[in-house]
């Protein structure tokens, strides 16, 4: 009898004790931040889904992840962090234990901050809008000037179909001479024109480096110090960090240092159509053409102003995403019909272009979007 009573006890309260464990892995940290934390199942997750994805990557060393951050509805209701090693930590190499303090460098994601950005200002009537030519903001260029090149306007930077002729792939050259040049702008815009503005899709860092130079010739202020009041400061992120080229100026492109919850709050923001707390930072109207599709991408999907626009497919359903994406892994997925945030921080960089993809792949289509119950 007292068998058969053990072996009831355990049918009935093993699954309770799994509950228990799932919710406490998935429990995030309450740091006073803005967030609002809840459980997952309060907003039709699965935490054990969830947790399962802990117990994957803490044996799948190799992936390198470093940190998952999923909001829904709102709220922050998972957050793990992982032991790895990091080439690009803002104290240098080295092997870390992030945890929910520890800035992670965006990489590229910067490049959707900088749309934000310009969104705003563009919001405020500094900037009249995005057909205005690039070429008007920099006189001091005149030598520059030809008729292909004033047709290149902010639309084309934002969409990255400039046509001038830059080269982001491996020995990036082209990053590697603007970040040591004197004027960097002046470079980027001597550079020749191989295709007709906006009529092709080709990555560049030195289009969004342009954004910022724009931004700053409008305002009269640097690019860090606008995002700072603009975007940071409304949202409460403070930690953050830039990288910086020789003129002094913030890479606007790339290597903003900052935690994976705030990236989420970026997220949300975009989530929300500029919304943070009841609080309109962006316009909805400059959100939604962000993050339409604005231009092919020479691969599969589309861009819109510096974001990258996508589907998965998850039992049997398309699920539509935006995203901000970053060399070495680092995603931030934002899934409207789901009301779904994901942040997705790695370091697989440089030689490691397979995991840099698979690993944010993996945790939304494998483990997150997966742990969705119900529908908004």
């Amino acid at each position: 009898m007292w068998r058969i009573g053990a072996l009831a006890f355990g049918f009935v309260f093993a699954p309770m004790l799994a509950a228990a464990a799932a919710a406490e892995c998935a429990r995030p940290a309450d740091l006073h931040d803005g967030w609002v934390i809840a459980a997952p199942q309060s907003v039709g997750l699965d935490a054990t889904k969830l947790c399962a994805l802990v117990a994957k990557f803490d044996e799948w060393k190799e992936a390198n992840l470093h940190g998952v951050v999923v909001v829904r509805r709102g709220k922050l209701v998972f957050e793990h962090y992982f032991r790895g090693y990091d080439l690009k930590a803002r104290s240098g190499p080295g092997t870390i234990d992030f945890n929910a303090e520890t800035t992670h460098d965006l990489r590229s994601m910067t490049k959707s901050l900088t749309a934000l950005v310009m969104g705003t200002v563009i919001d405020r009537g500094t900037i009249a809008g995005v057909d205005q030519p690039v070429l008007s903001f920099f006189p001091d260029y005149a030598d520059l000037r030809t008729p292909e090149k004033e047709r290149i306007t902010i639309r084309h930077l934002l969409t990255m179909s400039m046509g001038l002729d830059w080269d982001d792939n491996p020995p990036f050259t082209n990053e590697s001479t603007m970040n040591a040049s004197a004027d960097p702008y002046r470079y980027v815009l001597s550079l020749p024109v191989v295709a007709e503005a906006g009529s092709a899709w080709n990555y560049s860092g030195g289009a969004t480096a342009l954004i910022g130079a724009v931004l700053g010739r409008a305002t009269g202020k640097r690019f860090d110090v606008l995002a700072k009041s603009l975007l940071f400061d409304p949202l409460g992120i403070s930690d953050v960090a830039w990288t910086r080229l020789r003129n002094g100026d913030p890479k606007d492109w790339c290597c903003l240092w900052m935690r994976p919850r705030d990236m989420a709050k970026i997220g949300q923001l975009v989530l929300n159509r500029g919304r943070w707390n009841e609080k309109q930072i962006v316009s909805g109207a400059w959100i939604d053409a962000a993050t339409t599709a604005q231009i092919k991408r020479s691969q599969k999907g589309s861009y819109g102003y510096q974001f990258w626009l996508g589907s998965s497919r998850v039992s049997e359903r398309q699920i539509d995403w935006v995203a901000a994406v970053g060399q070495g892994g680092q995603r931030i997925f934002i899934v409207p019909v789901l009301d779904l945030v994901i942040v997705v921080t790695a370091g697989n960089y440089y030689g490691k272009g397979m995991l840099s993809n698979w690993v944010p792949e993996i945790v939304r289509d494998d483990y997150v979007l997966p742990a969705v119950e119900t529908v908004p």
